[in-house]
């Protein structure tokens, strides 16, 4: 069967979309799904050791989310650095546009200012700062770039970063991954669950919307990845691979060979996993819930199949799980 992106619209109450994390993390709700016995049971993501395969290994992303979002007058200016050239030079969506055209110098604050050098057809601006990014005196206005649905809240900042964040350089978290505690984590490793850390920098083209109804005609956005040595070891030496996250099922799928195994590299993916797709590395998948479609929504209809990816989906707002970033958790086994 062709589909269409009007095929992945769902209608989801507002009441749903979670503006904050459970506390704790791993207090968040866990939907259990069997392939193989499409059995779905309701549980809670502290409970993820009684369902994960004793053989399998979580793949994990590691990376750590950036305050790219720089807010200035009061929140009425904004730069959001989709990638930094040098010490002062920016790329970066503007707000509002119509202040940021070329050659035009921005006054931001009393003492910082930045020039417009180039605008590009999609109108991402290349910006002059007045000073250089990590000048302290622009951390004051260094924001976490929650996504638009989430209300701008500094004090979550630290709730929207996994307990395991290392690698800096993603504009949105890797979600899936939220759930966990150190305290959860040791739990499965005790209990003889292995944990490999892959790097996958998220972009902002994870929140870009599909605008073309045939999927083929969509422009997947990239994302810069990278595997160590160690944690092609350890995947190669795995049995069961539970992807924790969309992004690390990029990772596996992209980095796979086929039979399955994996070699030290470091590049961009722009695979587009949508129903079809032949999995050749991801066993398992543990997931949030994503918006109506998202390119996310399409992988994980991919993985589990499209009708019940539905099924799956009309149960969660049934049951009213909470939905997207800070929302409850997914696991298809």
């Amino acid at each position: 069967m062709k589909f269409t992106l009007s095929d992945f619209d769902y209608d989801l109450p507002e009441s749903l979309i979670a503006q904050s994390p459970a506390n704790p993390r791993d207090h968040a709700r866990l939907l259990v799904y069997d392939r193989e016995t499409g059995s779905i049971t309701d549980d809670h993501f502290y409970n993820l050791g009684r369902y994960l395969p004793g053989n399998t290994t979580l793949v994990v992303n590691n990376s750590k989310v950036e305050k790219c979002r720089l807010l200035f007058d009061d929140g009425k200016k904004e730069l959001f650095v989709t990638s930094v050239r040098d010490n002062n030079t920016i790329e970066a969506l503007v707000r509002p546009g119509k202040k940021f055209k070329p050659g035009k110098e921005i006054q931001l604050a009393e003492d910082i200012s930045a020039k417009v050098t180039h605008v590009a057809k999609d109108g991402l601006r290349t910006l002059t700062l007045s000073c250089d990014l990590d000048d302290p005196k622009l951390g004051p206005f260094k924001h976490t770039p929650f996504p638009p649905y989430i209300e701008q809240d500094e004090s979550l900042a630290e709730e929207y970063q996994t307990v395991y964040a290392k690698d800096l350089g993603s504009k949105a978290a890797p979600t899936a991954g939220l759930h966990f505690t150190d305290e959860l984590l040791e739990k499965l490793k005790e209990s003889g669950i292995k944990r490999s850390e892959v790097t996958l920098h998220v972009g902002l083209g994870t929140f870009a919307p599909v605008k073309t109804e045939k999927l083929e005609e969509h422009t997947m956005h990239s994302e810069w990845y990278q595997l160590e040595q160690k944690t092609c070891d350890e995947l190669n030496a795995a049995g069961h691979l539970t992807a924790v996250g969309t992004t690390s099922v990029r990772v596996l799928e992209t980095a796979s060979g086929k039979p399955r195994t994996f070699k030290p590299e470091s590049k961009e993916t722009d695979i587009f996993i949508t129903p079809g797709y032949d999995f050749k590395a991801t066993d398992a998948l543990i997931t949030n819930f994503h918006l109506p479609k998202s390119t996310l929504l399409m992988l994980v209809a991919a993985f589990v199949g499209f009708d019940e990816m539905k099924q799956l989906y009309e149960h969660a707002i049934k049951e009213k799980y909470r939905f997207y970033s800070f929302g409850d958790a997914m696991l298809i086994l």
